[in-house]
């Protein structure tokens, strides 16, 4: 496990808060909650009926978990009210929130956060991303002053000098598919400001390209040139620069002959994409071909930390992620 990983870790322990999980229909759910709860890690709320819990936590201990069997927990009705509440406008009905919230535990986690008795959900081990997002903004909705909600991954390279130690955060690689340059910039100041958070150092972010400084021209580099300018203006305390290509982001070298009058090039550590293809497979190569940790995709821009999970998760990347939703709860205080 990387230093990354047990400081966040100590982190979470240092300010305990409380996390749901609701896919009590999956195996991996009960493996990373037994991992959690022995480690102290966080205060776990698990989202099902007693068959779920007892057919997919055999052998594990998950007994300092508090178990919630929405059909029969006393507050599923305040849950319900709430909701009804909050989607008036929509003209959703007591019955159409009641079949919502039993039918998909993911709606009733949000409305235990939504209430205030939790602080924080991790899902998607075995829901689409959609279906992670889609109750959280209808429910926990953005941050005020937020502009979009978007997807990065926290990547732990092993024995790499590039980025911080070899830590790195890769945005958007989980959610806004073809940004324009305002959501651009955008992804870039909210994915500094994680980056701080979560690697308590500075952030240097590349606006990547295929393109450094002009080297090619195109309507893709275009968007990366505008998304640049606007988040320089908008962000002025960020070091940021672009368009970049991804070794002059990150190697002193070569950052250093591609474009010598930056002070991010050749020393990013996070690396914005211009679309979410770029995103993605940048982050899966990482993490397949370098052997590196992949957390994520972790949300930001939603007032409360709400986080995905990648359907190929392993039970040690839960506890990680619950572990960085921790740290973003500590933050919202």
């Amino acid at each position: 496990m990387s230093q990354f990983l047990d400081r966040i870790k100590e982190r979470a322990k240092a300010d305990k808060k409380t996390v749901v999980l609701p896919e009590s229909m999956d195996r991996r759910t009960f493996e990373a909650a037994a991992t959690i709860l022995k480690e102290d890690i966080a205060n776990l709320i698990i989202i099902g009926t007693p068959e779920e819990v007892a057919e997919n936590s055999k052998g594990l201990d998950i007994s300092k978990a508090t178990i919630i069997d929405p059909f029969t927990y006393e507050k599923t009705e305040e849950y319900l009210n709430l909701f009804v509440e909050l989607r008036k406008s929509k003209g959703l009905t007591y019955e159409e929130a009641k079949k919502q919230a039993l039918g998909d535990y993911m709606y009733y986690a949000c409305l235990m956060v939504k209430a205030g008795d939790a602080d924080g959900v991790v899902s998607g081990a075995c829901h689409s991303t959609a279906n992670t997002l889609r109750p959280s903004l209808q429910i926990i909705k953005t941050k005020p002053g937020v502009a979009l909600v978007s997807a990065f991954f926290v990547m732990v390279v092993p024995d790499c000098e590039y980025g911080a130690n070899g830590t790195f955060i890769f945005a958007d690689s989980g959610l806004e598919q073809n940004p324009d340059p305002e959501r651009l910039a955008a992804i870039a100041g909210c994915s500094a400001e994680s980056f701080e958070l979560l690697a308590e150092e500075e952030a240097y972010v590349a606006m990547l390209s295929h393109s450094s400084k002009g080297s090619a021209k195109h309507a893709d580099v275009d968007k990366v040139v505008e998304a640049t300018k606007i988040a320089k203006e908008k962000y002025p305390n960020v070091k940021l620069d672009g368009e970049l290509q991804l070794d002059a982001a990150i190697v002193p070298e070569i950052g250093e002959s591609k474009a010598p009058d930056s002070s991010v090039a050749g020393h990013a550590n996070v690396l914005v994409f211009p679309d979410l293809d770029a995103g993605n497979i940048g982050y899966k190569l990482v993490q397949r071909l370098a052997k590196a940790e992949a957390y994520g995709p972790i949300t930001q821009g939603i007032a409360m930390p709400i986080n995905d999970l990648s359907r190929g998760c392993s039970a040690d990347d839960i506890v990680g992620v619950v572990a960085i939703t921790c740290v973003q709860a500590q933050k919202n205080q």
